[in-house]
């Protein structure tokens, strides 16, 4: 069976530019950092959420083939004892492009749509009054985590090419936008929480070595300044550090700087905890190395067998499909493709997509 440890080394292990937003939605699963976030940039909402029992929700709201398009999270929170409404939602954005969306504002408003789609559905189908139907409010939030500034306004009349007489049919929303790259350094940090000490390491993933070092001492040092209750919170953020150093650090700093975060760990059952997750670490990635150094052999292997085989049955083969060969990476297409060339009579009847 997998320790909890390996168990969320796999959940890591994907293609490195998939950290950012991969690594985000980990981090904001926890409840805590939910609060941590909107305490930072939207404290006049938080003091009126009750974040004790913050649910996430499911979101199967979302059709299959947008599902795995978007990092987003979508929470409900009750409001503390006294406000008006009962209940509102939360929908988290996790963006991380290279370039800015111009039509984020739609998409937000698209997804928005479909929560209340959902909910209508849900009064259909356990037949609630129609006088006590009544959607709930949703605060989107854009987690926005990209280097690009970010300079296109959030808004959809931008999008329309109209004259002011029609801007009223326009749909008008706020959307809570929070740029983590700029923002200071001192907003991040003024509740003390430890996601705004997390972030703090992220605005430097890319920095100088001297910058990195210094982001994560000053971060494991708050850090472990949470309660022994806060444990498993403690846990989380010193995987997210090692996570960091390993998918955004060269890997000639990763000892180093792993070595770094244990020494600024002063309680001695935490340093404990922090040398098993580095052993954890360490024999995983030497196993997945391994592993990934077997199937590049086959890769290769596989690869040169099609293009031998190709060679013997025609004449000549184009520059652009000899390309293509050297990019196929899926050991069971490069066996189709093979069963393929076996049978074909020219190069017109393999069907190199599928």
């Amino acid at each position: 069976m997998q320790s909890k440890e390996t168990e969320l080394l796999t959940f890591f292990d994907f293609p490195i530019e998939q950290f950012a937003d991969r690594s985000a939605r980990w981090l904001l699963e926890d409840r805590e950092n939910v609060r941590g976030l909107l305490e930072i940039f939207a404290e006049y909402l938080a003091i009126h959420l009750d974040f004790s029992k913050l649910n996430q929700i499911n979101r199967n709201f979302i059709p299959d083939n947008l599902r795995e398009q978007e990092a987003d999270l979508v929470y409900s929170v009750p409001f503390l004892t006294g406000s008006e409404a009962e209940e509102l939602l939360i929908y988290i954005l996790i963006e991380h492009q290279s370039s800015v969306d111009t039509t984020m504002a739609f998409r937000i408003l698209f997804y928005m749509t479909l929560i209340w789609d959902f909910q209508r559905r849900e009064w259909e189908s356990n037949n609630v009054p129609r006088s006590q139907r009544r959607f709930r409010p949703i605060i989107p939030i854009i987690f926005y985590t990209g280097e690009q500034r970010w300079k296109s306004p959030l808004s959809l009349s931008t999008l329309v090419d109209l004259p002011d007489v029609l801007s009223e049919f326009v749909p008008r929303f706020g959307i809570l936008f929070f740029n983590v790259k700029e923002t200071d350094t001192t907003e991040l940090t003024k509740t003390d929480h430890p996601f705004g000490w997390l972030l703090t390491v992220l605005q430097k993933e890319f920095g100088s070595k001297e910058e990195i070092r210094t982001a994560l001492v000053e971060a494991v040092k708050h850090i472990d300044t949470l309660d022994e209750e806060d444990t498993q919170q403690w846990k989380r953020a010193i995987y997210y550090l090692y996570l960091l150093i390993l998918h955004r650090r060269p890997p000639e700093e990763h000892d180093e700087l792993r070595t770094l975060v244990y020494q600024h760990i002063q309680d001695t059952p935490r340093k404990e905890e922090i040398g098993k997750m580095a052993q954890t670490m360490a024999e995983y990635l030497i196993e997945q190395g391994e592993k990934r150094g077997e199937k590049r052999g086959e890769t290769r292997a596989k690869r040169e067998v099609l293009l031998k085989l190709l060679r013997h049955q025609f004449d000549s083969v184009p520059e652009s499909l000899t390309s293509k060969i050297a990019s196929t990476r899926s050991l069971s297409q490069l066996d189709t493709l093979i069963d393929r060339v076996v049978t074909a009579e020219s190069l017109d009847d393999i069907d190199w997509e599928n």
